[in-house]
């Protein structure tokens, strides 16, 4: 198997690159270390992490606050969510209702692109290759 070339981001995955890589498992941060791998970010994941700080479900602000520094120390492209995405992702055949999932699902399938998760949801629902984290 080929590694991935362009690999979107699951928030989790995003959080564990931060703060604990350990939390992934090697052989996936393996690839994601990999100068051939681009890592995606949408901006799902800006806006999920900030909605969780403010509930009070999730210590992100200061991955927040220094979000355009991180995102330049990963050598990450941010994904923008656009209308088609949304659409996309709207109409997904797929029961998930966490709408920040169904958005990186949509995004990944209208790029060909490969999501890093471990969640077993978007494993199973992805139109696209997944890197089990």
């Amino acid at each position: 198997m080929t590694s991935p070339r362009d690999v979107l981001l699951d928030t989790h995955v995003l959080l564990w690159l931060v703060s604990t890589p350990e939390a992934i498992a090697p052989a996936a941060r393996e690839i994601l270390a990999q100068k051939s791998c681009t890592l995606w970010v949408s901006t799902a994941a800006a806006w999920e992490i900030a909605i969780k700080s403010r509930l009070g479900r999730l210590d992100g602000e200061p991955l927040l606050s220094a979000w355009s520094d991180i995102m330049a120390d990963m050598a990450a492209t941010e994904l923008p969510i656009d209308a088609a995405d949304a659409i996309f992702a709207a109409r997904l055949p797929w029961q998930q209702g966490d709408p920040f999932d169904r958005m990186l699902v949509a995004q990944a399938a209208r790029r060909n692109l490969t999501i890093a998760t471990r969640d077993e949801q978007i494993i199973r629902a992805a139109l696209t290759p997944t890197l089990k984290t």
